[in-house]
Parts: structure tokens; C-alpha cells; sequence
């Protein structure tokens, strides 16, 4: 791997120096572990999977009461559920031998996601956030609460910045990203141009920015799909070299005259219904020797389960993909399969982190960068 990889490397852990990750693979565990007995707990209550016979996810989902845009969850879960050890599967894809929780198992769960959460630098707002699912499947799974009501209480930011920036994985990878920028910057002989897709609460672009001190930037544009994250975003950053879009990833992405130096996508690519298409765009989008820079989950942690599934349904069921997930519900692509779709662009890849063999891998979240 580049150079590159190993500045950025080093950033990184600077940034969460002090913090021991040797802990984070059994923390992970114990989280997900929490989220796993929460869902069999509830089915148990409130499914005819009781009953010890075998039943089909369309069965469960109608005694769940889930509402038609969020009845593909049940199976989800079940599938979570059964490659955990929790139900048994039959060749015809009924599920039966529901683990039913006790409730010492439940209370030793809780206890131990304390620690968990604190080994994982987690903030109290992002333990709270999973206890809070759990509590409220029901009136999420019927559609009467939202999940953006979760991680935006009251329209305020707080939880969503645990989520995506307040915790041990996401100092590291933004630290690794601000330092290839730094990196960008020196190397490019004029204003810099930018664009970041889906940009969300900003998590990202508040540790990138700083890195453009002292450098000229023609534009920094920030895109999402929803104006409320461009008015938060417009009220926090800021104008300047600033600018401000809606975009969605899914149509087609800008047309910017003279080429891009980079493209930022942090935790949002996996949106796209086909990745190597996006991929595609943002290559053409690059000037010769641009960078796309990704932050990307690339497994679905249990711990998610009760939370992003909701976010991704649409008014006709799971997500419609078109690239290795297709006839799946899986939210993420595997670290290989963003490598390959990367090459597959025409982008050579010179970042690529965690390293393999760092405890931070088991969080399952890596940072690419590949220049065109």
C-alpha cells in the first residue's frame, strides 16, 4: 500500500491516542450480542414463533403488526437471528426454536453493554439510542414512529453526531481522511473543488474543513438529499468557499466543467442502488489525479438492527440494488467487493485502512481512497 496509507494511518491512531482498542472485537460482541436478545425477546412476546412450530417471516411480520413498507425487516431479523445461533431454519425457509431470553440474560446483557460502550468510546447518546429501539419495535415496526425520530429527537443533532462522529472508529477514520486531504492539498497547483455526496449531519466535513487552512479552495459543495441537513449545515459552516445543494445519488451527479480534486462519501455510498454506476460518475467527475475518498460500513453489525433497516425501507419494501447485493437484503458491500468495484472505475486504490490485524477492524468501518 501507498505511503499515503501509512500517514493517514498514523493520523489516525494520533487522534485516538490513549484509547486502548484491544477490547473492541469482545465489545462489539457484547453490543451486538444486546441488540440480538432484544429482537428474539420481542418476537417470543409477540409472534406465534412461541408455539415451537415452524413459521414463515411473512407469518411473523403479520403478527408483528409491521407496516407493508417494513415487513422485509422480519425476515431480516430472522436471518440475523438464525446465523446468530438464536432460531433454527428448515430446508423450506420456516423458521422454529426461537431463543427465548430470560430476563437474568437480558440484565447481564444491559450490564455488560456499559462497559462495551465505553471500550468502544461510544457516548451515552448512542447506547441510549439502542436501548430506545428496543423499547419502541413495536411503534416502529407498525410505522408509528420513524427512526429519524431516534436520531434526531426534537430536530436535535446530538445523537446522530455519536452516531457518526462522537465515538473511537469515527475520530480514527475522519483523522486518516483529513490527513489525505492535507495530503491533496499540497499536491494540487490550484483552488481546489470538492463535492461531498449525502453529507448529512456534517460529521465528516467538520474534520475535514480545518484542513484546508491555509489552502485555496475555489469550492467545497455540500450535497444532500434532505434541506434539512443544508440549512443545519449552512447554519453551522457557514458560506465563504462553501456551497450548498441538494442532491440525490441515485439520478445523475453534476455535471463540474474542469474536473474535480476529490469526492467525498462518508457512510452513504452503500445508499446508491448500484455502486459500480456510482462509482462510474465519480470517476468522470475527477480531474487526472483526483481522489474519491469513502468512509464505508462493510458489514451490518447486529447492533444496527433496530435501527437502519427502518431508515432504508421505501413504499415498496427493502432497497432496490442492482449490484452484488441484488436479490438480497444486504445494506453493505464486503471490503473486496468495494476494492473490486473501485478497480472496476478505473481507480487505483492507495488508502485502505484499518490495516488488517488492528483491533479497530472488528468495528467494521474503513476508510478507501483511490485516485483516478
Amino acid at each position: 500500500m501507498s505511503p499515503l496509507n501509512d500517514r493517514a494511518d498514523r493520523a489516525g491512531h494520533t487522534a485516538i491516542a490513549g484509547c486502548g482498542t484491544g477490547g473492541a472485537a469482545e465489545a462489539v460482541h457484547h453490543l451486538d450480542r444486546l441488540i440480538l436478545l432484544g429482537i428474539a425477546a420481542d418476537l417470543h412476546r409477540r409472534t406465534r414463533l412461541r408455539d415451537g412450530e415452524s413459521h414463515d417471516p411473512c407469518a411473523v411480520a403479520e403478527d408483528l403488526g409491521a407496516a407493508p413498507r417494513h415487513r422485509w425487516i422480519a425476515g431480516h431479523w430472522l436471518a440475523a437471528l438464525h446465523e446468530n445461533g438464536l432460531v433454527s431454519r428448515n430446508g423450506a425457509g420456516g423458521y422454529h426454536g426461537l431463543h427465548s431470553p430470560r430476563r437474568a440474560e437480558l440484565a447481564e446483557a444491559r450490564t455488560r453493554m456499559g462497559s462495551a460502550r465505553a471500550a468502544l468510546g461510544y457516548p451515552a447518546e448512542l447506547a441510549e439510542l439502542m436501548l430506545r429501539s428496543l423499547r419502541l419495535l413495536p411503534a416502529l415496526l407498525s410505522d408509528e414512529v420513524g427512526v429519524q425520530a431516534l436520531l434526531y429527537p426534537d430536530g436535535e443533532l446530538t445523537t446522530a453526531e455519536a452516531v457518526y462522529r462522537g465515538n473511537l472508529i469515527s475520530r480514527y477514520l475522519n483523522a486518516a481522511a483529513a490527513e489525505v486531504l492535507r495530503d491533496l492539498a499540497e499536491r494540487v497547483n490550484r483552488p481546489l473543488r470538492i463535492l461531498e455526496l449525502g453529507a448529512g449531519v456534517g460529521a465528516t466535513t467538520a474534520d475535514l474543513l480545518p484542513a484546508l487552512a491555509g489552502h485555496p479552495v475555489e469550492f467545497y459543495l455540500f450535497t444532500d438529499l434532505s434541506p434539512f441537513f443544508l440549512d443545519t449545515a449552512r447554519r453551522r459552516f457557514g458560506a465563504g468557499f462553501l456551497r450548498y445543494a441538494l442532491l440525490d445519488i441515485a439520478r445523475d451527479l453534476p455535471h463540474q466543467p474542469g474536473g474535480l480534486d476529490l469526492v467525498v462519501a462518508a457512510t452513504m455510498a452503500h445508499n446508491a442502488p448500484h455502486v459500480g454506476r456510482l462509482l462510474d460518475q465519480v470517476a468522470a467527475l475527477l480531474a487526472p489525479g483526483g481522489r474519491v475518498l469513502l468512509i464505508e460500513t462493510v458489514r451490518e453489525h447486529p447492533q444496527s438492527l433496530t435501527s437502519m433497516p427502518f431508515a432504508l425501507s421505501t413504499a415498496g419494501g427493502p432497497p432496490e440494488r442492482h449490484d452484488a447485493r441484488a436479490g438480497t437484503t444486504r445494506t453493505y458491500l464486503r471490503r473486496e467487493e468495494w476494492l473490486a468495484a473501485l478497480g472496476g472505475s478505473g481507480l487505483r486504490v492507495d488508502v485502505d485502512l484499518p490495516r488488517q490485524g488492528d483491533p479497530l477492524t472488528a468495528l467494521s468501518q474503513r476508510l478507501f481512497v483511490a485516485t483516478r
